[in-house]
Formats: structure tokens, sequence, C-alpha cells
């Protein structure tokens, strides 16, 4: 069973190199663009648990959760787990979904996981049929003519881990990403994740090299759905763009406290980023850093309570803002019920604030702190 994993990985890519040689024509005549933030909805990640720390997540990332922050931790699970998240942004207009199941695999040391990832912004007003060019006027009876649509991301990451020994473990996540803008446009793309950690007693390690192989999107555009915005409006329709979205590298420490009932969690991570974001506080030429730390205390294993800092970045008159982070969550025998709150660096009142709800269910709760 742990060589479904691979069978599945080598299916994968070979799917996606018959995908990128049907491109290949296309992908001559259409622009290919490095882009910056291409993939940023996967940044919400998995699990409230993680906001409220300031998604300092990569070392001690446990559970079925961990298919997203580092596969590595997949190899912890000691029974079937199951998770669900909500999230709402920008004051509620963007809607984010996260759920997934994992479960160790039979006769190996191996875990095998599946996660779904959703964001988008739903009943989009779309008014292009509704105006008269003639006329320079809506149409009679506009609300006929105006319809609504979607524009979302979709994610689907099937990931595997597994022990080395008893202190380092590795995995790995493939992930298909589906984006489209109602029916106007709609792009595929393919990635892969490797990660590993390492724990010395109290203290962990962690690595999660993000779109390793670079993630190459490819997009389409429906001409005929667009075609008010050449006939009513006088503008050129779009066409299609390949996007490259360069790898993401995680490092991550953390280390475990523990004062009779009570633990404290004191982590970080450092996000290296190479698509030259220069709103971030540390840049070196096209690379950026973004810190992330959090703290999480907790009592007899049951109630805790978190704190981070995430979001360092620079304003125009060079002020460094962050965003501070908090959550709370309670374990009540195979349930974890999490919930997560930030701000926008600098700009919560324009931007709104996040709030973040999930659920995990573990068939085998060992009183272990997975994430």
């Amino acid at each position: 069973m742990q060589y479904l994993f691979f069978a599945l990985l080598k299916f994968l890519f070979l799917s996606a190199a018959l995908i990128f040689g049907l491109f290949a024509n296309s992908a001559q005549a259409q622009s290919l663009v490095r882009v910056s933030y291409g993939n940023d909805f996967m940044s919400v990640g998995s699990g409230a648990r993680a906001l409220g720390m300031g998604s300092a997540h990569t070392a001690f990332a446990t559970g079925v959760t961990a298919a997203f922050w580092n596969p590595a931790g997949l190899s912890q699970l000691q029974g079937l787990e199951a998770a669900y998240m909500h999230s709402e942004r920008f004051g509620g207009i963007v809607g984010y979904d996260y759920g997934a199941v994992a479960m160790p695999l039979p006769g190996s040391e191996g875990t095998l996981a599946i996660s779904f990832f959703r964001q988008g912004v739903d009943n989009i007003k779309n008014t292009l049929n509704a105006w008269d060019r003639e006329r320079n006027r809506p149409r009679e009876n506009v609300n006929d003519f105006i319809t609504s649509f979607s524009a979302a991301d979709l994610a689907v990451m099937i990931s595997y881990g597994t022990p080395v020994n008893e202190r380092l473990s590795w995995g790995a996540s493939v992930k298909i990403l589906n984006s489209s803008i109602g029916p106007f446009a709609n792009a595929w793309g393919y990635s892969l994740d490797v990660g590993a950690q390492y724990r010395a007693g109290d203290y962990l390690l962690g690595v999660n090299l993000m779109d390793i192989t670079t993630m190459m999107k490819f997009w389409s555009v429906d001409a005929n759905e667009l075609r008010a915005l050449e006939t009513e409006f006088g503008d050129e329709i779009p066409v299609g763009e390949n996007e490259v979205i360069l790898p993401t590298l995680k490092l991550g420490a953390a280390r475990f406290f523990n004062f009779g009932d009570f633990s404290l969690i004191a982590a970080a991570d450092a996000d290296f980023r190479f698509e030259n974001r220069r709103t971030y506080y540390i840049n070196v030429g096209s690379m950026s850093i973004e810190p992330h730390v959090g703290l999480e205390a907790g009592y007899h294993d049951t109630v805790f309570l978190r704190m981070g800092l995430t979001d360092f970045s620079t304003n125009r008159s060079g002020r460094i803002n962050t965003s501070p982070t908090l959550g709370a969550g309670i374990r009540l025998g195979a349930f974890d019920f999490d919930y997560g709150f930030s701000s926008f660096a600098g700009a919560a009142s324009d931007l709104g604030f996040t709030h973040r709800l999930s659920l995990r269910f573990s068939l085998a709760r060992m009183g272990s702190r997975d994430a």
C-alpha cells in the first residue's frame, strides 16, 4: 500500500506532461509570465490553530492538517483523522473552505491524506450585456440582462508522509489547482511540495519546499463570453497567459515546554520567496523573507490559548507593520474545536478582520499535540 502514493505521483506527473504538451503550441502564441501572487490563496493554509500562532507551523505540524504545512508531519498519525475549516476575509467578501482526510496505510509506516481548498467571491454581477452602446445608457429592463458569476480558486492536494527513523520524517504533496472567473476564463496548474521534520528531545526543526517543481498555470479565455467588451465598450478581448510561479522555501523551529498540567509551544518560521515581493520587511535582491512567530499555552492538554505575529511589511514611509494574531482551542474527546483571528497589517480599518473556525476529528485520540 505504501506504493500507492508513488504510483499516483507518477500518474499525475505523466498526466501533467501530457497537459503541458497539449498546451505547448498555444503557449507559443501566449505570453509566459512570472507572477508574484499567482498562488497566493494557498497561503491561507489549513486549520485555525496555525492562524492563531501567526502561521508558524512548519516544524511541529502533525496530524491531518500537516499535509499543507509540512507533509512530513503526517508520519505522526495514529489513526483516521478528518478536518474542516471555514474562514472569511475582507469583511466577509472572500470565503475560504478547507477539508481533509488522512489515514495510516495498512501494513506500512506511511500515511496518505487528501485535502481540498476553495477560495471564492460569489454573486459577482455581470453587467456586460446590460449597456446599450447606441443609446449610451443602460438597456430597458436592465435587470433582465444582468447575471451573476463566481471567481474561485480550487485545489486538491494528495499527500504522503513516513518516518525515516525515530527523529527524522519526510513527506510530499502533489497539488492540482483550478482557477476560474465565471464563464470568462479558466486555468489549470500543478506542482509538488517536499518536506522534512527533525526532532531532538523538546526541539523540532522543519523544512518545506513548496512548488519545488515550479508551478505552471495555463489560462484560457472564452472570447465569445467577452464579446460585449469589444462590441459595446470598444475594448480588446484579453488572451490567456501561461503563469510561472517560483518555489517557496519554508524553514521552521519550535520548542516544547512542560510545567506539570501546563504546556507551552514556542515556534518561529521564515518563508523565503523569490518573486521580488518588495513589500516584505526583509528583501535581498529578488528574494524576500517573511517571518512568523507564535506561542501556544495549554492546560491539561484540553484548553489552549494562542498568539502570534505575521505579515511583517513596510509602508511607503518606511514604517514596519505587522499583523497580530490570536486564537483559542478546546479538546473534547476525539474532537478539537479551534478559533483564529487576525487583522491585515496596518489596514484593519480598510480590509476588515479574518476569522477562522475549524473542527478536527481523531479516531485514535492519543493525547498528542497534533496540529
